[in-house]
């Protein structure tokens, strides 16, 4: 066994909570549905999941004419799942948008970043290797990001802002991690842009009755019969009016049983529960923290995940995960424990909870994965930038579309007005969230943030002296400091000059302020590994055989593979993953069910 995600105590809540449950549950499951099929199967596939992976499932299986079934255990209002709070971004190469930057890319030089990250290194050669199939889904996905990923976007309508961003940076050597040009590429609309094709496909096809809903439907286990998948069973919820993202009751109204000879799992990864992070948290990364902000929905909870091994699935490289460094406590949550990620330029200074500043590649925009293992060993679950209002206004960006109103409402004037004036959102936080600290001096900035944490960790004689020393390698145009010469690095690119990166200036320099320090919390956000599939998104089980009717797609397989990223990601891969390999599993299903 392959050390699997599994969750702790995870049990089938299978009885009635209120008398006629039963048929309370049965009216809610046959609502506004068509009728499918005879009496042997309830449709032709069902698809557990109905967030973006899901959604592209569900259109390519109705697009060829089979029926299918969306199942999810969150009400409709959540209908798109974590891609609608995204920031929308793409993975492109060579696209029409870097070539108007100025940015020559190629399929060679993706493929090697993309290696240089992964580090492929679990039985690659093996087809029992654990990285065997995540090394031919990544040879797959670069080829779709170099080929007809734009233009089959493009055909349904999704476009990009023109400026193409340049995400994880890498470690500093050419082979290594990390992009080697911007690519970047954010939605016009952000990540409901990227959802809403999709979702008008599936509804049309709901309309049309080759396809139903079936929400606050809970999978509690996959139903095989002769080594076959046949079909899944759970319970029934009551219904919601729980808004996008706000956690949802999980009283137990009735249960259910629906057949198909298909299922495909599409149910995301672990990122909002914290015990299976920490149970799969690797080594290699230090100790997990005991404080951690989440980045999705309460829902996102990595149940399927044992559900389908025990149908048979297997799982590998549960210990790859991807968290970021930055992030913040909202101040105004949607989900518990919320946080949001600062998108930083290049400029802060990062310190760690004593005020020592880290060292290359632990940079802002660089290396996410080396700077947590940074951040954990230091002991402390939180680290610090240090910055200006000039740098915050040109540099930081947050994640997610409803932090984004301009680029998510396609506000061009909104937009344009980040010439002049620091984002709203921004400066909301800034002026609400708990763990920003503002001065005027160096000394008040120290005393608000030994203020803020209590532990007066923050020696000010220490922090002025190295950022005194950053501030005079910025007399001349060359350097000795590796995050200096990334700001010039990053100031010759046109995208950073006009939209992400603020001038080459002294930290304290009265005329930058004023001064403000941001404490930054480790933010869960990806499981990079899961179920094992092919390349036509195929569960494998142990044997390395496939589980006879078992697809899997989206995060929960690892994005592909069961780890198409490897140990890293390059950022903008997540969303075209589950666009991606969505795709597969659904053609591949609709294939495997033709008469």
């Amino acid at each position: 066994m392959d050390h699997p995600i599994a969750p702790a105590g995870i049990t089938r809540r299978r009885a009635l909570t209120v008398t006629g449950g039963m048929l309370a549950g049965a009216a809610l499951a046959t609502h506004a549905f068509p009728a499918f099929a005879g009496e042997s199967q309830d449709a032709d596939a069902i698809v557990v999941g109905h967030g973006l992976a899901g959604l592209v499932a569900t259109a390519e299986l109705a697009a060829a004419g089979r029926k299918v079934l969306l199942l999810d255990q969150e009400p409709e209002a959540s209908l798109g799942g974590q891609a609608f709070w995204s920031f929308g971004g793409l993975f492109f190469v060579n696209s029409e948008e870097q070539r108007l930057m100025g940015v020559k890319d190629t399929h060679d030089l993706a493929w090697q970043d993309w290696l240089g990250s992964a580090g492929f290194d679990r039985g690659v050669a093996d087809p029992a290797g654990q990285d065997h199939w995540a090394y031919r889904w990544a040879e797959a996905y670069v080829d779709f990001a170099s080929g007809e990923k734009r233009s089959w976007l493009a055909g349904l309508g999704v476009q990009w802002f023109p400026i193409v961003g340049w995400a994880e940076r890498g470690g500093g050597l050419a082979d290594g991690h990390g992009n080697s040009v911007p690519r970047f590429h954010v939605t016009w609309g952000t990540g409901p842009a990227v959802v809403e094709p999709f979702e008008k496909k599936v509804r049309a096809a709901v309309a049309a009755g080759k396809a139903g809903f079936r929400f606050r439907h809970r999978v509690d286990g996959i139903v095989t019969t002769g080594g076959a998948v046949t079909g899944v069973r759970g319970a029934v919820l009551e219904p919601s009016t729980a808004a996008r993202g706000k956690p949802s009751s999980r009283t137990v109204i009735g249960e259910f049983e629906l057949r198909a000879p298909v299922v495909v799992v599409t149910s995301g990864g672990i990122g909002a529960n914290h015990d299976l992070v920490r149970q799969n948290w690797p080594a290699r990364l230090g100790t997990p923290p005991k404080t951690m902000v989440t980045g999705v929905p309460a829902h996102v909870d990595g149940r399927m995940l044992a559900i389908t091994e025990r149908a048979g699935g297997r799982i590998v490289n549960p210990d790859r995960m991807w968290h970021y460094t930055e992030g913040l406590r909202n101040y105004d949550p949607i989900w518990p424990g919320h946080g949001i990620r600062i998108l930083p330029g290049p400029s802060s200074m990062w310190f760690d909870a004593t005020g020592k500043r880290f060292g290359t590649p632990d940079i802002p925009g660089y290396d996410t994965l080396h700077t947590l293992g940074s951040i954990t060993a230091s002991g402390y679950d939180y680290s610090w930038f240090v910055t200006t209002q000039k740098i915050i206004a040109k540099e930081f960006a947050l994640s997610g579309s409803e932090q984004n109103p301009d680029l998510t409402n396609k506000n061009v004037w909104q937009l344009l007005s980040r010439i002049w004036q620091t984002p709203e959102p921004i400066e909301k936080f800034k002026k609400n969230g708990a763990d920003f600290v503002v001065a005027t001096t160096l000394s008040e900035l120290v005393a608000g943030m030994n203020k803020l944490t209590g532990d007066n960790l923050i020696d000010l004689a220490r922090l002025k002296a190295q950022i005194e020393a950053r501030d005079r390698e910025m007399d001349n145009p060359y350097t000795k400091d590796v995050q200096v010469m990334g700001i010039r690095n990053a100031l010759s690119y046109i995208g950073d000059s006009l939209s992400r990166t603020a001038p080459a200036h002294r930290i304290l320099d009265p005329s930058a302020g004023p001064l403000i320090a941001v404490r930054l919390n480790v933010l869960t956000r990806k499981t990079l590994g899961g179920l094992q599939t092919d390349l036509s998104g195929r569960v494998l089980g142990a044997s390395g055989e496939p589980v006879a009717g078992l697809y899997a797609a989206g995060e929960v397989a690892g994005f592909g593979g069961g780890g198409v990223h490897g140990y890293r990601s390059l950022e903008g891969t997540f969303l075209g993953g589950c666009l991606f390999s969505g795709r597969q599993a659904g053609r591949a299903a609709a294939a495997a069910t033709a008469t």
